[in-house]
């Protein structure tokens, strides 16, 4: 399923808390390649060996079984190469020119094709979505709200679901995606519009639907014709579920097709993708001379590397343009820093421009297992790249930044409470001058900073704390921002919102009778829990779902209860906000959400 890269220093940090063993485990391959005493502009040796180095240490670790890379500088393909293996049974080894699935940066290119439509005077980005998609409609709860349109939609501010959820990922071949015009009109939005970042692939996908109409040709068809074959990219498509290899920690998996083409169906190579890059770079011209095609003007390029959020109180110091993501990837020094990832359950990539200097690279991936590795690798090669290039160092952490301060037992106290983070439900308790932080069933210990910040430890066997790799560098502090008591993140010299603090209220007598273990009725979901349940904790209704196909993962969240048949699930931000509505069918008791009904277990 694509979801987003802005909060990827989390989401890695929930990757390894399920698998402790690699969050622990020390690493002792090759060494390192030496640095040369003296950087020579513009010779990217070093920038490679070390790369190769790097990502073998990466594939070795995550047991990730094929990958590709590529780096540009301005027009010119500086290296692209493959690892490891596209096939892993024939032996056939990874390249530049092996297919993967690339996600959901599917998304920058729905966003290029709907700046093209409205360079043509055929999409206004600041008209409402309907304007370009008449049938749609979606329910709203926000009566004064300003509307939805194809600008806060590129910069997901709309406000609408995450996804819907029935139907996107299917084992067989999946309904056509402009089919979520019709099924939306059920739906609520998750937030008014313009309130705060909510990454919705569901709202791009609608998006698609809206370019496929004001083109007048199919989606994919009208990328092809507009897009990819003038860049010369003859490799990329959108497709459902494309013939390729993939893998989990070197098995072969079955890939699911997804629905969602315009946020997420995009397949490619990372030598087609350089010449996206270059084109971006190019500012928007084919070829390298004046009388190349302009397919996007450089106008339009800029606007859509334009942070779009800054307005937004509850947003901090994340940043987003239209399409790329301008937060998530730190890379000091270096001006703008503009990226995109694509996660699917059996595929990752990445791709980080930045276009200031001019460099861009691309990272993609056949393997389950290579999340964490595609951002590493993105982020630490272009980092030696942008030395290569310009001199630019980064720089090294400042000392002290790990200083440990006393708090009053009271004040300890104080924070006892329910929180939402995008890890899912926490329970925070006072410890010994420390919080303890209850989440997917391991705890975390909060240790009191400086300025009102805590910093991360993991407590081995919920006991003894250890430091790990994957809390370095992250901060976290509470605040009142637009009337919400909201919990921050510090990543370095970045903020942004990662939860909020939950005060649970009364549940109606009618909704405890919904406490219980349920399952999904209907067709089978191309992943599906093999738990789900809601459950009362503490005065807090508590959703409960894990996956056999993620051992360890156990994904809790909190509900509020609007009416007698109505929940939102709490916190703020991506999956928030979203309704469950209780209802029946016959005799049975079920819950209706994105689309799934989700009927109570009778014991």
């Amino acid at each position: 399923m694509p979801v987003s890269a802005p909060a990827s220093r989390i989401h890695s940090v929930a990757r390894r808390l399920v698998a402790l063993v690699t969050l622990l485990a020390i690493s002792a391959c090759s060494s390192v390649p030496q640095r040369p005493a003296a950087m020579i502009q513009g010779d990217y040796r070093y920038t490679t060996e070390h790369a190769r180095w790097l990502i073998e240490q990466e594939m070795n670790d995550n047991k990730v079984t094929g990958l590709s890379i590529a780096l540009v500088d301005d027009q010119k393909l500086v290296w692209a190469e493959g690892f490891g293996f596209e096939d892993a049974e024939r032996e056939l080894a990874a390249s530049p020119q092996t297919p993967y699935r690339l996600g959901s940066i599917a998304k920058i290119f729905t966003a290029t094709a709907a700046m093209q439509l409205a360079e043509q005077g055929r999409l206004d980005i600041d008209r409402p979505l309907v304007d370009a998609l008449p049938e749609f409609s979606v329910r709203s709860r926000f009566e004064s709200a300003v509307p939805i349109t194809p600008r806060n939609i590129m910069n997901h501010h709309s406000g609408l679901p995450t996804n819907y959820l029935n139907g996107m990922l299917t084992t067989a071949a999946p309904a056509p995606f402009t089919d979520l015009v019709e099924a939306v009109k059920s739906e609520y939005v998750a937030y008014p519009p313009e309130f705060i970042f909510a990454y919705s692939n569901l709202a791009v996908t609608l998006l698609g639907a809206a370019i496929e109409q004001r083109s007048g040709m199919p989606f994919a068809e009208h990328l092809a014709h507009t897009l990819l074959t003038p860049l010369a990219m003859h490799q990329t498509r959108f497709e459902a579920r494309p013939a390729l290899k993939v893998y989990s920690r070197h098995a072969e998996i079955e890939p699911l097709s997804l629905r969602d083409l315009p946020s997420g169906g995009l397949v490619s190579n990372v030598d087609d993708m350089s010449r996206f890059m270059r084109w971006i770079f190019s500012g928007g011209r084919t070829g390298e001379h004046a009388d190349g095609q302009q397919l996007l003007r450089e106008e339009s390029i800029t606007e859509m590397l334009r942070p779009q959020n800054e307005h937004v109180p509850l947003d901090m110091g994340f940043r987003v343009g239209l399409g790329w993501l301008l937060s998530g990837i730190e890379i000091r020094n270096a001006g703008t820093v503009a990226s995109h990832g694509g996660t699917l359950l059996d595929s990752h990539s990445m791709m980080v421009i930045l276009p200031e200097h001019k460099l861009g690279v691309i990272v993609a991936s056949n393997s389950a297992s290579a999340q964490g590795v595609v951002k590493t690798v993105a982020a630490e090669v272009l980092k030696l790249a942008l030395e290569a290039k310009t001199g630019i160092r980064q720089p090294a952490i400042a000392a002290g930044a790990n200083t440990d301060v006393t708090l009053p037992q009271t004040q300890l106290e104080s924070y006892t409470a329910w929180y939402d983070s995008m890890v899912g439900l926490v329970r925070v308790s006072p410890g010994s001058n420390a919080l303890d932080a209850r989440v997917m069933g391991h705890t975390l210990q909060l240790k009191p900073r400086a300025a009102g910040q805590f910093g991360l430890r993991y407590k081995l066997f919920g006991l003894i704390p250890v430091q790990v790799s994957a809390f370095d560098g992250i901060r976290l502090s509470m605040a009142q921002v637009a009337e919400r008591n909201v919990l921050i993140g510090h990543f370095g010299d970045d903020t942004m919102l990662v939860g909020e603090r939950l005060t649970p209220g009364p549940v109606p007598r009618r909704l405890l009778d919904y406490v219980g273990d349920y399952e999904i009725t209907g067709k089978a979901l191309g992943i599906a829990p093999d738990r789900l349940s809601l459950r009362l904790e503490d005065g807090m209704l508590v959703g409960e779902c894990s996956f056999s196909q993620l051992p360890g993962f156990v994904l809790r969240i909190g509900l509020t209860p609007i009416s007698e048949t109505e929940m939102l699930v709490s916190g703020l931000g991506t999956g928030k906000g979203e309704t469950i509505l209780a209802a029946a069918n016959g005799t049975d008791r079920v819950l209706l959400f994105s689309g799934l009904e989700l009927r109570q277990k009778t014991h």
